[in-house]
């Protein structure tokens, strides 16, 4: 009979009796939903992190620049100047500056520009927000679901071990069976905070960023209808 003979190898030289992988063989059946989760979290903090890198660009000076060319009337340039930069801020702020033009051409009051132009923004801006926030709840789950999974492992495995605690009375030694049984379950307590841990931390990283993104879309979208509002004034006086 023919026998795989890396498995053969792996087998003899101890493979699977030995470091991480021994481990997470003794720590019973929970120990590989608990697997599954760390991969999943390691996966999404990956694609969160790539994904997120944008917010890290400072957009304080396009705002200024931006806010200096609309103050001399030159909204067709501030539209290419944000149309050109990359991030979630430019994004926002062309869409904006993008429905002004519009509005402006069409000869709508002020009144109803500034409110086009806020609507416009803040719509804009939760879509751009649930993008960013796109899998995280997935991580929020995992941080609370690891641990408990854990600890739901160590209650089933301590179960176990007190059960054959209670069939080899008189046979063995009562404290040195116990303490090995234990020693096992509590590995998917062990495990389970190992996962849920980061999980936890990348996600309060994660929402940090975005909360931040938030504040500078508010105080972009309130400086660039200021500058709107100070427009269409200036506009109406010269009509």
């Amino acid at each position: 009979m023919l026998t795989n003979p890396t498995a053969y190898t792996l087998a003899n030289s101890g493979f699977f009796e030995s470091g991480a992988l021994k481990l997470l063989l003794e720590g019973g059946p929970f120990m590989w939903p608990l697997l599954a989760l760390l991969i999943m979290a390691i996966a999404v903090i990956i694609e969160r992190y790539r994904s997120l890198k944008l917010l890290e660009n400072d957009a304080s000076a396009l705002r200024e620049e931006v806010t200096n060319l609309l103050s001399e009337d030159k909204v067709q340039e501030s539209l290419q100047l944000c149309e050109s930069a990359r991030g979630p801020v430019p994004a926002i702020l062309s869409n904006g500056l993008r429905k002004y033009l519009v509005l402006r051409r069409l000869n709508y009051d002020q009144a109803q520009t500034e409110q086009q132009v806020i609507k416009s923004m803040e719509n804009y801006g939760t879509n751009i927000v649930a993008t960013l926030e796109r899998h995280l709840p997935i991580l929020a789950t995992i941080a609370s679901v690891a641990p408990m999974l854990g600890f739901l492992g160590t209650v089933q495995g301590m179960i176990v071990a007190f059960g054959d605690i209670e069939a080899n009375i008189g046979q063995q030694n009562i404290v040195q069976a116990a303490a090995s049984g234990i020693r096992v379950a509590l590995l998917t307590t062990a495990f389970g905070l190992i996962v849920g841990i980061p999980a936890y931390m990348a996600f309060n990283y994660f929402t940090g960023l975005i909360n931040d993104f938030v504040l500078q879309v508010e105080s972009s979208a309130a400086e660039l209808i200021e500058v709107v509002s100070l427009r269409l004034t200036l506009d109406k006086g010269d009509s």
